[in-house]
């Protein structure tokens, strides 16, 4: 690959310029209950001051940074934000408020007047999305420069939940002007089937293609368990290292994986410790523009970094998907970002692959034929259930981590004679493995390449799917399974069951003794099961 300079690029060269992220902990002495937008806003500001940060000292850096941010955040004309678990409907609405227009409550704390205002469709794949979009827009001309923002403050809310309404934080804005709202987005996650039979969370959708993997690879319920460990230990040590994790506590693959009292069993196969931590107050920004536009505003070059590659894919619906056990999109989808790049996995010297279970990670690291203790490590800021889950945020935080690495492998090889351009791979997952998007990041001056995922989606819609019915009779076996325990201390068994004729349904399980002792067999995926239908929704009994 020819090496480019920045002066060989179109001034119309999309460049992430400055990135940021914030986090507070409930009870540490500088605790400030911050609210969602004062979370992205912190972050927000962060971004500016790094997309002007020169590496010198003293009054005369200061002047420029402080003149600089303020003209940089003057040319913001489109503020992005990442949807609030709140506002996607996987939240109950918080007691302490909210703003009715999170991009404008953080466009103002940065000083920006953007013309448009965005609040994003729901889902984690939305932070990449975001910025390929984006980096799109700017590349056409239609966009100047655009702040993207996204935060979580769930740990706060839950901490304030039973305090007197007199001492609780206020976090209600109603700043003025349009707002472009995009919806939640669950129509992936939730149908009237799902929600029949009790499928209404990701942990327990999950747990479904988690189990049909294992049945593929004949493991034993302990094998897979000591696997999902071994797979998140490395995740807990970097977590351990990052002032801005959740929990950094480093932990065997024995304690991951071991349920025990604390380390609840979710849904089966999931205790507590390998699933997404939501309950985080972390926000995380970003700021695009194009290249002409940075040299306009004096911003230093060494900060620039590039999206050399990207994708977009959406995955069959969960009853469709021929294969239980991966997510063949998604793979698709890292394929052809590294494609639109140029390079190879082998190229990568950074990876962030999204973490909020194990299986998102596997299917991720096979599709790109990448060791699950590869030496590179396969996340850059420990994880989803360690770093934390920031809702639909989690992805722009790895963005800004990985524009650090690759800023820091980058000034590693200074004064070195052949330097190599370090890559970074950021994938953000969304749905029920449904959504998938794909960033590739360099420091490398990289022209903009158009993208391909319309074609790679249609293709996708030409692939062959299973047939479904909603009247299953007769003799059914199982194709997958998990059990969910219920706050009242009981459990849930649910079923994705084929007919004798390969047709694919969800059903609730019989509440009965021989049901549940198949459910906790070796390996019931397979077991073969009668259906009936109470109250219109199928149930599985053993025979």
């Amino acid at each position: 690959m020819t090496a480019l300079a920045l002066h060989d690029l179109d001034p119309r060269t999309p460049v992430l310029v400055g990135v940021g992220e914030h986090a507070e902990f409930v009870g540490d002495p500088g605790y400030r209950a911050l609210s969602p937008a004062d979370l992205a806003g912190e972050a927000a500001r962060a971004a500016v001051a790094d997309a002007t940060a020169d590496g010198t000292a003293g009054a005369t850096a200061g002047a420029f940074t402080a003149r600089a941010g303020r003209a940089l955040a003057g040319a913001i004309d489109v503020v992005a934000c990442v949807r609030l678990f709140e506002d996607s409907g996987l939240a109950q609405p918080t007691p302490l408020g909210r703003s009715t227009n999170l991009p404008r409550s953080v466009a103002a704390r940065v000083g920006a007047r953007p013309t448009r205002a965005i609040l994003e469709i729901g889902g984690g794949q939305s932070p990449q999305h975001l910025i390929t979009e984006f980096a799109a827009e700017i590349a056409a001309g239609r966009t100047d420069a655009v702040l993207i923002a996204g935060a979580e403050a769930l740990s706060s809310v839950r901490h304030w939940a039973d305090a007197p309404a007199d001492r609780r934080p206020r976090w209600q804005e109603m700043p003025a002007g349009d707002l472009e709202d995009r919806g939640p987005g669950l129509e992936d996650m939730t149908s009237r089937d799902k929600v029949a039979v009790g499928l209404v969370g990701a942990p327990a959708a999950y747990a479904l293609f988690e189990n049909a993997r294992r049945a593929r690879l004949g493991l034993s319920r302990a094998d897979y368990a000591r696997r999902m460990g071994e797979l998140f230990a490395p995740f807990t040590e970097i977590a351990a290292g990052n002032p801005l994790a959740a929990a950094s506590t480093k932990r065997t693959a024995a304690e991951l994986s071991q349920v025990t009292p604390r380390n609840r069993l979710i849904a089966d196969p999931y205790p507590r410790f390998l699933v997404a931590r939501d309950t985080v107050n972390q926000g995380a920004a970003s700021v695009l523009t194009s290249l002409g536009r940075a040299r306009e505003l004096g911003l230093p070059s060494r900060r620039y970094v590039f999206l050399a590659g990207h994708a977009d894919a959406v995955e069959q619906d969960l009853l469709r998907r021929p294969d239980l056990a991966s997510s063949p999109a998604s793979m698709a989808a890292l394929r052809l970002a590294l494609e639109v790049a140029g390079i190879t996995a082998d190229e990568l010297a950074t990876i962030d692959l999204y973490s909020c279970f194990p299986i998102a990670v596997t299917n991720a690291a096979d599709g790109l034929r990448l060791d699950y203790d590869d030496p590179r490590g396969l996340t850059v800021t420990g994880g989803l259930p360690y770093f934390g889950g920031a809702g639909n945020n989690y992805a722009l935080h790895a963005v800004v981590q990985t524009a650090h690495r690759l800023r820091a492998l980058r000034d590693a090889q200074d004064g070195t004679a052949t330097p190599l351009p370090p890559y970074g791979l950021v994938t953000a997952n969304g749905g029920i493995m449904s959504k998938y998007s794909v960033g590739v990041y360099t420091t490398a001056p990289t022209p903009w390449h158009p993208g391909r995922s319309a074609r790679l989606q249609a293709e996708i819609r030409g692939w062959a799917n299973a047939p479904t019915t909603t009247t299953p009779e007769g003799d059914c076996t199982i194709a997958t399974y998990t059990v969910v325990p219920q706050p009242d201390g009981g459990r849930l068994g649910i079923v994705l069951a084929e007919t004798y004729d390969g047709e694919r349904f969800l059903a609730r399980t019989s509440d009965d003794a021989a049901t549940w002792a198949l459910l906790a067999t070796e390996q019931p995926v397979g077991a073969q099961v009668g259906v009936r239908f109470e109250d219109g929704v199928p149930v599985v009994f053993a025979p």
